[in-house]
């Protein structure tokens, strides 16, 4: 029933019209305002679980014929939207996307809750730049035209810099602008890519765009700007700096959807771009990124151990657990370089299971920071000790989410990491020995975090006053609890569901090196 609906614009446009009767609605009715956000959220995601039986049933229904790379998508919508420069509305999803979407409503859900007693300022219009922000990454995932990705790439800016500028901390206007110039000056790399290709072929289409021949110069080129795109959005090393200066300043739902989802967007891109489209000078840089990636794997690990602000240490964590997708992805090009495509496949596999379990782990623990936050309105280190004898029941989940953070086995955090680590060492054994020590560097400053706050005699008067969770809190923080359980104890529909558009990739990859 549901293959014949258009689930992928509805995903995409009932959170940005369901803002505008908030937006006119103003301050006059917070709980209104509240309440209409969290049924908009609610719907959006039972839509994305229609889209996922849907999918289901387009897939059954297709069978296994191969039409290429991009070319069986599922779920389509296509109309032309510029007739001028033949630029189409085209929607459509694989394995792939569909969990990058699943991840986005599922997580727009728990913001909004967190939001409901944390943010009494501006109600109306928080919940609104939260809405049209789901909307606008649901896009990118969801989109098959190249410029109609780049509108709802850049597009994501505008309501996050609201976000972070209206409802951010002391020194919001500092990390907003830096924010936006970063990445918006990472996209400009982009366009001009997208533009040259353009007059080349004379589409957008990204399935079209996958098998025009290029030539070693263009797709160097067009490769580096690639990655200077990309890159920033990851973040990797070393164009990571205006991460932890975001996450600082952000309201708590912001830096949860900042480091759930929009880094995710990174990594799609890479996945949907640059292996795709330049797979041969992918494959002849690979180790131009791979080195990035293990610099911040490391590097970053050991930033994190000195920092005195929660926020900033779970930020810099982020920056490292996310080296392990642009590891896996780029480690899976040598692999396919080399004639080990199996291996490719776990690589890249990896780093997608990686992007889902990060979006878990790192919104539970921005989410912790922010319940901790909204009771004492610090997060330095220094101000906490002893919450465990307060908020026991707070403590135990924040203590789930810092194992998971470790890469603890039976949690969602082992799983992508464990297939990234075994990838890189069917690559190089010396890489993966520096993929596997960060593993330590990781468990360093996660149990040093846990031990200063969680653990101990209460450290001070504020501490021996806390309230443990309430009923909302409670609810968000047992959700992401059960999910990171459930993808480190049974990952296999996880992988299930991305295999064959791996496989695919895999295939175009090894089908480009041959040629």
């Amino acid at each position: 029933m549901f293959a014949n609906w258009p689930l992928l614009s509805l995903l995409i446009w009932l959170p940005i019209l369901g803002a505008i009767p908030l937006l006119l609605a103003g301050d006059r009715r917070p709980a209104a305002a509240r309440t209409l956000a969290l049924l908009i959220t609610s719907v959006t995601f039972l839509l994305s679980l229609a889209m996922l039986s849907g999918f289901g049933a387009s897939v059954a229904a297709a069978g296994t014929t191969d039409l290429g790379l991009l070319k069986n998508m599922h779920l389509q919508e296509n109309l032309l939207w510029i007739e001028a420069l033949n630029v189409r509305y085209h929607l459509g999803v694989d394995g792939i996307s569909v969990a990058l979407v699943l991840l986005t409503t599922f997580t727009s859900v728990l913001v909004v809750i967190l939001g409901w007693g944390s943010v009494d300022n501006k109600v109306a219009q928080y919940m609104a730049a939260m809405l049209v922000l789901e909307g606008l990454m649901v896009g990118v995932f969801c989109a098959l035209d190249a410029l109609l990705f780049y509108v709802f790439f850049e597009g994501m800016l505008i309501p996050m810099f609201i976000l972070i500028g209206v409802w951010g901390g002391a020194r919001r206007v500092y990390a907003t602008l830096k924010f936006f110039i970063y990445t918006f000056f990472g996209s400009i790399f982009m366009l001009i890519g997208l533009l040259y290709l353009y007059f080349k072929t004379g589409t957008f289409e990204l399935a079209e765009l996958a098998k025009v021949g290029l030539g070693a110069q263009e797709q160097a080129w067009l490769f580096f700007a690639f990655l200077i795109a990309f890159a920033v959005k990851v973040p990797m090393w070393p164009v990571h700096t205006w991460l932890p200066d975001a996450h600082v300043e952000a309201p708590t739902g912001g830096s949860v959807v900042l480091a759930a989802i929009m880094l995710k967007i990174g990594g799609y891109g890479f996945i949907r771009f640059s292996l795709p489209i330049v797979p041969d000078a992918s494959m002849e840089y690979a180790w131009i990124v791979i080195a990035m990636s293990l610099i911040a794997v490391v590097y970053v690990g050991y930033v994190a151990l000195v920092q005195e602000d929660m926020k900033k240490l779970i930020a810099y964590s982020s920056i490292a657990h996310m080296g392990f997708v642009t590891l896996g992805v780029f480690i899976s090009l040598s692999l396919a370089r080399s004639g080990n495509a199996t291996g490719a496949a776990i690589g890249i596999q990896g780093a997608m299971v990686q992007m889902i379990s990060h979006g878990f782990i790192s919104g539970a623990m921005f989410a912790s920071v922010g319940v901790l936050y909204d009771r004492m309105h610090t997060r330095m280190i220094r101000d906490y000790g002893g919450v465990v004898n307060t908020m026991p029941r707070f403590a135990t989940l924040f203590v789930l989410f810092a194992m998971a953070n470790c890469g603890l086995p039976g949690t969602s955090g082992f799983v992508g990491e464990f297939w990234v680590i075994l990838a890189a060492f069917q690559h190089n054994p010396v890489v993966g020995a520096l993929a596997a020590f960060t593993l330590i560097i990781g468990a360093a400053y996660t149990l040093w975090l846990v031990k200063r706050v969680i653990f101990g005699e209460v450290a001070n008067e504020n501490v021996a006053q806390l309230q443990d969770m309430d009923a909302r809190e409670t609810f968000v923080l047992v959700t992401l609890a059960i999910a990171v359980l459930l993808f480190g104890l049974w990952p296999q529909p996880l992988g299930n569901l991305m295999d064959a558009p791996i496989a695919d990739l895999v295939k175009h990859i090894v089908i480009s090196k041959g040629a």
